[in-house]
């Protein structure tokens, strides 16, 4: 039998969550992604020296500034990774410009030429925003200018639904941080049919599939494969290279949980700011875990900062 890892390839895009030169070469993903986190693994890879070598030469010539050369380093590392896969490259705007639209597009723009300047097309790029107010409307602006956005730190039906209204391409809700949290509250563990987290994102798929939005559902952040196969038949699955290498040993039968022909019919629900900050204010999951995961992407940033600045320093 075909491992679980090619059936979930016959029913589901499998997108590598990782900057790993290997193993996005030994699993063969459709997308992959960068973020501060993956630039800081790329900083100590000897995948990648001889890029942040240059790079960093470069920075002390030009007098460019820690923030300027991790942005190099960002479409550097970028760039690579969308030699190895035929599909797009997620790239993050700094996180803590995520309650700031008019800065958000600005930068945008800005990786957005860096890879042009590349060769690398907007085509292949999706630039990746925080699912904040602000966020989404910057990639209302985006999509209007051609660049394909991925809105990610989705923990609820209110930014799916804000996202969709402004037609991002593609969102990533969070499952594995949503079941940490219920966990965490409740005190106990969920099979993978109960789980919160990949409740989240059944739900999302209904509401998009009911109403025709061809919004991308991407499930993201996964601690199982339990949770995996009860999302198979999702649009995507960004799944790590560890649970990547788990379902390609893994020669169970799966069945697609997810299909657009069950959708249930679910009503659509205007989504405007009002609605929008009302419905997460309602929900302490998921402001807790969006203020959290932005302040975790930030810290990434500054330790990378730092890090370059050491390097030029150096």
């Amino acid at each position: 039998m075909a491992s679980a890892l090619e059936q979930l390839r016959d029913m589901t895009t499998v997108v590598a969550d990782t900057g790993d030169v290997e193993a996005v070469r030994s699993l063969r993903p459709v997308d992959c992604t960068t973020n501060p986190s993956i630039i800081l693994k790329a900083l100590q890879s000897p995948a990648f020296a001889a890029l942040v070598d240059a790079e960093i030469a470069d920075g002390r010539a030009t007098g460019r500034d820690p923030l300027a050369v991790a942005d190099a380093l960002t479409v550097g590392v970028g760039a690579e990774l969308a030699g190895l896969v035929p599909g797009r490259v997620s790239t993050e705007v700094d996180a803590n410009l995520s309650f700031d639209s008019e800065a958000s597009v600005a930068k945008a723009r800005a990786l957005i030429a860096a890879y042009e300047a590349k060769g690398i097309l907007r085509d292949r790029i999706l630039i990746k925003l925080a699912a904040t107010w602000e966020g989404i409307r910057a990639a209302e602006r985006l999509q209007a200018e051609g660049i394909d956005c991925n809105l990610t730190l989705i923990f609820s039906l209110a930014q799916a639904i804000a996202c969709a209204d402004a037609g991002v391409f593609l969102i990533s809700p969070f499952v594995g941080r949503i079941t940490d949290w219920y966990a965490k509250a409740e005190g106990r563990s969920f099979a993978p049919d109960e789980d919160p987290g990949v409740l989240s994102v059944r739900r999302i798929y209904d509401y998009y599939k009911s109403n025709g939005i061809e919004t991308v559902v991407m499930g993201a952040s996964f601690r199982t494969t339990g949770q995996i196969k009860a999302l198979a038949g999702c649009d995507r699955l960004t799944i790590s290279p560890a649970l990547l290498t788990e379902l390609a040993g893994d020669e169970t039968e799966l069945t697609a949980a997810l299909s657009p022909d069950a959708a249930t019919g679910v009503a659509p629900i205007p989504m405007g700011e009002a609605a929008f900050r009302w419905a997460m204010n309602g929900d302490a999951m998921a402001t807790e875990k969006l203020a959290e995961g932005i302040r975790n992407f930030d810290a990434d940033h500054r330790k990378l900062l730092d890090l370059i600045a050491a390097r030029l320093a150096g």
